[in-house]
Order: C-alpha cells, then sequence, then structure tokens
C-alpha cells in the first residue's frame, strides 16, 4: 500500500497534528493512540480478515484505521468531528478500502450506511477507540439495532470495561453489566495503559470483546426488562424489595401482590440486585408483566 511511516509512529502523529493545525476537544474526548503494537493487539483480537466488513467509530486521524484496512476487506469510518475529514482524506488515501463519512453513530442510520457501502457478502465487524464521554450510549445503541454484529472489539475506560463485564455479587456489577451481557457475551481482552495516549488521560484503559449471542431464556417484554434492571439498580445500598416499592410503590395491594411475585420466582425480598443473575431478573420482569 505505502512505504510511509504509519500513522501511529509519535513524530507522525505529532506532524499531521502540526500540518493542520488540530488541537484536542476534551468535548469529543479526543485521545489519539501512538503505540502501534496496541493498534496490531486490538486488530487481531477482533480477528479481521478479508472475510470482514468493518464499521469504525471516531477514527481520529486514521492510526487505527490504517491497521484495519492493511487486514479487511472494506472499512467505514465514522467520525463526527468534521475538522478531521480532510485529515483522513489525506492520511488514508494510499486504502482504497477506506470510507470515510462524516457521520455521528447515534444520529446516522446505520442499516443504510452498511448497504451503501458494504456489499453484503462479508461479515459485519465494528471495531474502534470509543470517545470516552459517550461509550455507554454508543455501546448500547449499537446492541439494540438490527445490525448483525459479528463482534464489537472496543477500547474504552478501564472502570467501565470492569462494569461491562462484571459478574454478580461484586461491586461492579450492576445494569450496565446486564444490559450488555444480555446482548453478548463479554470479556476484557487486554489493558491499555494511559501513557500510549496523546494527549495522556487520567486512567487506564481496556480493549473489550463482544460476541453477541442469543439467550435461551428471553424476557417477554425487552424494555420492560431493561427498565425492571435499572429500576431495581435505582439506589444500590437499597435491597431488592425497597427498590421495588420505590418502583411501584407502597399500597398494602401493590406490597401483596410484590409479595406473590417474589413467591414465585423463588427471590428473597431481602437479597440486594447485585447477587441476582441475568436470568434472576429475567423471570422477576416476566412475573412483574402485570405490573405494567
Amino acid at each position: 500500500m505505502t512505504n510511509e511511516i504509519e500513522i501511529a509512529n509519535p513524530t507522525r502523529t505529532r506532524a499531521i497534528m502540526e500540518t493542520y493545525g488540530l488541537d484536542f476537544k476534551k468535548s469529543l474526548g479526543q485521545n489519539f493512540l501512538t503505540d502501534i503494537n496496541i493498534l496490531h493487539h486490538i486488530v487481531s483480537t477482533a480477528e479481521v480478515s478479508a472475510d470482514d466488513d468493518v464499521i469504525e467509530v471516531g477514527p481520529g486521524i486514521g492510526a487505527l484505521t490504517e491497521q484495519i484496512a492493511k487486514e479487511a476487506h472494506q472499512v467505514m469510518a465514522l467520525e463526527i468531528d468534521e475538522r478531521l475529514i480532510p485529515v483522513l482524506e489525506e492520511t488514508l488515501s494510499p486504502y482504497s478500502n477506506v470510507t470515510v463519512l462524516n457521520q455521528d453513530v447515534l444520529k446516522a442510520d446505520l442499516s443504510k450506511l452498511i448497504s451503501e457501502n458494504f456489499d453484503g457478502k462479508h461479515h459485519i465487524k465494528l471495531v474502534a477507540n470509543l470517545p470516552y464521554y459517550i461509550t455507554t450510549p454508543i455501546i448500547m445503541h449499537l446492541l439494540e439495532s438490527d445490525i448483525k454484529f459479528d463482534s464489537i472489539v472496543v477500547m474504552m475506560q478501564k472502570e467501565v470495561a470492569e462494569r461491562l463485564t462484571a459478574q454478580p455479587k461484586t461491586k461492579e456489577y450492576g445494569s450496565l453489566s446486564i444490559a450488555v451481557q444480555y446482548y453478548t457475551n463479554a470479556e476484557i481482552a487486554f489493558i491499555v495503559p494511559k501513557t500510549v495516549f496523546v494527549p495522556q488521560p487520567k486512567i487506564d484503559s481496556a480493549v473489550v470483546k463482544l460476541i453477541p449471542q442469543k439467550r435461551d431464556k428471553a424476557p417477554i417484554n425487552e424494555k420492560q426488562f431493561m427498565n425492571v434492571v435499572k429500576g431495581c439498580f435505582a439506589h444500590r445500598r437499597k435491597n431488592l424489595w425497597n427498590n421495588l416499592q420505590g418502583m411501584y410503590g407502597k399500597k398494602k395491594e401493590i406490597k401483596e401482590a410484590l409479595e406473590r411475585v417474589l413467591k414465585q420466582v423463588e427471590i428473597d425480598k431481602k437479597v440486594r440486585p447485585e447477587e441476582l443473575t441475568i436470568n434472576d431478573f429475567i423471570d422477576l420482569a416476566n412475573a412483574l408483566i402485570e405490573f405494567d
């Protein structure tokens, strides 16, 4: 493709920033990765090959995009910062399999973009270094979409990664853990130290791999299930019973009905929400359907 120094090389990153007079937008969570080995590790974690069409969110100046493009059939990169579009057109010009779009992933019609830019004959993967300030909304937006991702490999704040992959009976386990693990098998692939970014963030990052799954047990109403989960974790210091009363009220007939529900699903009213599994919450939500 090209013999030019790779984009992620710190010297070239600085040169690109100076050439285009770029500064880093804190509002867009911009931190550029300058360690090529880590970029290679991300691409290998995603197992990107010529069988894959890859979506990237927030390509920045194209450091990760370049490494994906070397392996993938086609790459579609969505960049919200219009200042970076001409930069990407230049830095990624050697790669004919890359399309850069000035789009907000949360507002874009992804299905339409996929049909316009991919041939429909390859696996669809998403690989991205996500903006920290909006990691969770982007992930949930992707998981709740109708797009059939083969896998999603994303870098994010280490603390958020720990919440996504947390297991019951841990302090990190909560509504986000359940929401993500309802849709996927989630695992932390590796930790990325803060020292490999420009500018350097205050905390380390982690690369998370999400493999979409279809659960054996499903809620009657998915939206209602998610609302029950969020409601049960509304006050983490309170037990399940207190959170349920916070959701549905404390009238005598409501409390009696809630007690019947808990007996039906064999869940102790004094249990804390973080002790319940995803299947426990599915059973609970299904039994609470009469309340909605």
